[in-house]
């Protein structure tokens, strides 16, 4: 087990409480997702002027809408029963002023779409900006605990998913708002007995509503992070195909590949099945306030027609024109069309509240912790190093490093050797502040690291990896990564030094070689010469070596020492090796085991003392 595994296994088990606790899920659902929409409400805030466009031109659209079935009621009533006279001229002046408010209502309707699609990429686009500029300040021990495929699904499937709200359901809850009252007010105007139909269906649909959405918004949360966990796999798996190959287990990956995606399909139909059962239910019980007011109203019109013959005298509350049916049936079908509507967009709300409250997770992880007040900026650095008494562990349970001390000059080059698993890349997350001392102190030319800036601290050092990093760009641009502005000429010197040169010069374009996803078309040897070629380029005073000549043959290694030496040259080095071989002429070797130095000393005084450095020795020389 490599130290990085290792310490992934510490913190799986008992990891940092980055997402929201099960009490606050299961038992303040209904806080949660007000808190939510409050900080969607935000974003839309920081553009009021759009926002309020957008207002203005939903209430004139509406406001026309609700205005055309009053005219259909004129025009209606300008038909008298019973009687051969009919205004035709009325007839025809309202039914043109109705279409004429219908094609500027759809007109309005139209700009108002656009309007919010611009307006919903405007936030998502600010959104998605804040979500990924935080990634990049949170710290080491975040990304330790979540996977890649985890945080991409946040970025690209959360983020458009709150899109599709902002940008449709919002605009759909909002016209249903203003087209209930709207029509309810109308409707009161008409008959406000045919009115009471409503008394008894309307809190029906909000009842059954309620009841529903609390069942649902779970589920939708488990569709989400059923999702996430399907695109880590995914991404996992994608990246290590040649392993996967080499080890003929395309059938295993997938068939955990199907089980987890068993499980989100499974996620995904049991939201939706659920959701999907809302509509329905909503639009029966509308369908049935429908066909109540089509009987009342019947009834109503023939007291109407009663009155009208003087055969009866019923109060005009009991009474309704048949232009007034026609205009009340309009005006009920839009009033209990929007709370179908929004039974069905439900749904779609539901989601996106799980997907914002995912990303706001992730939005109020502390970054890492912001520099002391009186943090010092580390500058001139000779390279001193002093680890004092350092005890550290990832999680407080499980302590890895155990009363550290060591003493490095300048210049001086110190090897840390140990098996697997025993701290030496941990040594390192701390020299670089990855992550904090639990006590004792580092200190660099006498100043305690914790009381200098990360930034400054940071780049007093260059780092060559095991694993290697190279970003789509050219081969220029990679090298020239930690030192901008570098010379074409200087760049050539260090790939020369790096034993790349050549092969760089072999390539069509040369230096300016696209590389793909991270170097994925050259060799994993080649991959790091270019990044011992950029650790060369850049010029600090400390160098962090971890296992840098990994990926390259024996002949290769033999021609980049000499060139390591001379980049190592009046520079403090931390090299941790596993070949023995590379370190023979180190100033000190560290042999760390459990988290302790057992051993220390240069390579002839440990040979001598014939312990456990000698051990290991021997173990790679023996044949």
């Amino acid at each position: 087990m490599t130290d990085k595994t290792k310490k992934q296994s510490l913190f799986r088990e008992k990891r940092p409480s980055f997402k929201i606790t099960d009490e606050v899920q299961d038992g303040k659902k209904g806080t949660i997702k007000i808190a939510v929409l409050k900080r969607m409400a935000k974003y839309l805030l920081e553009h009021k002027v759009m926002l309020a466009a957008c207002f203005l031109v939903m209430l004139l659209s509406n406001g026309l809408a609700l205005a055309a079935p009053k005219l259909s009621q004129r025009a209606i009533d300008a038909i008298e029963p019973g009687v051969g006279a009919v205004e035709f001229k009325q007839v025809f002046f309202y039914a043109a002023l109705m279409i004429l408010f219908y094609v500027v209502s759809a007109l309005l309707s139209y700009a108002l779409a656009i309007m919010m699609v611009k307006l919903g990429q405007k936030i998502i686009y600010t959104m998605r900006r804040q979500l990924f500029e935080h990634l990049t300040t949170l710290p080491v021990s975040f990304f330790d605990t979540h996977a890649t495929g985890e945080l991409i699904s946040r970025i690209s499937y959360d983020i458009d998913t709150v899109n599709t709200s902002l940008s449709h359901d919002l605009l759909q809850i909002c016209t249903s708002l203003v087209t209930v009252i709207g029509s309810l007010v109308m409707m009161a105007s008409i008959s406000p007995m045919l009115l009471l139909v409503f008394v008894i269906t309307v809190p029906m649909s909000i009842i059954y509503t309620k009841f529903r959405s609390k069942r649902v918004r779970p589920l939708f949360r488990r569709r989400s992070q059923k999702l996430g966990e399907l695109n880590g796999y995914a991404e996992e798996m994608l990246s290590g195909q040649k392993t996967i190959h080499a080890y003929n287990k395309e059938g295993v990956i997938c068939d955990r590949f199907d089980q987890k995606n068993d499980e989100a399909v499974k996620a995904y139909y049991t939201a939706e099945y659920y959701a999907g059962t809302l509509g329905p239910t909503v639009n029966f019980i509308n369908n049935l306030s429908l066909a109540l007011v089509a009987t009342l109203g019947g009834v109503f019109f023939l007291f109407y027609s009663l009155n009208a013959s003087g055969e009866a005298n019923i109060l005009p509350m009991f009474t309704i024109s048949l232009g007034g049916i026609t205009a009340f049936v309009q005006y009920s079908r839009k009033f209990a069309g929007p709370i179908n509507e929004f039974a069905n967009i439900i749904s779609d709300l539901q989601s996106a509240c799980s997907s914002a409250e995912k990303i706001f997770v992730i939005l109020d992880t502390p970054s890492e912790p912001a520099d002391a007040p009186d943090a010092q900026v580390l500058e001139n650095v000779e390279g001193e190093v002093e680890l004092e008494n350092v005890r550290f562990g990832y999680v407080p349970e499980r302590t890895i490093i155990k009363d550290l001390s060591l003493k490095a000059k300048k210049g001086n080059l110190i090897a840390i050797v140990g098996p697997t698993g025993a701290g030496k890349t941990t040594i390192i997350n701390l020299l670089m502040r990855f992550y904090d001392v639990d006590s004792g102190e580092i200190r660099i030319d006498g100043k305690e690291i914790r009381g200098v800036t990360r930034d400054s601290l940071r780049g007093a050092f260059t780092m060559v990896l095991q694993d290697t990093w190279l970003f789509c760009g050219t081969i220029y641009d990679n090298i020239t990564y930690g030192k901008e502005g570098a010379t074409r000429e200087q760049v050539i010197n260090a790939a020369k030094m790096a034993r790349i040169h050549s092969y760089i010069e072999s390539l069509p374009d040369g230096y300016d070689t696209v590389l793909s996803d991270d170097g994925v078309n050259i060799s994993k040897g080649h991959k790091q010469l270019i990044t011992i070629a950029r650790a060369m380029l850049a010029d600090t005073p400390m160098l962090i070596l971890d296992e840098a000549t990994s990926n390259v043959d024996s002949r290769t290694e033999q021609q980049i020492q000499k060139a390591m030496y001379a980049l190592m040259e009046g520079r403090t080095c931390f090299v941790i090796a596993h070949r023995l071989s590379t370190i023979q002429n180190a100033d000190a070797i560290l042999v760390v085991k459990d988290g302790n130095i057992i051993e220390q000393g240069d390579h002839d005084t440990l040979m001598s003392q014939k312990g456990f450095y000698y051990s290991l020795y021997h173990s790679q020389f023996e044949n």
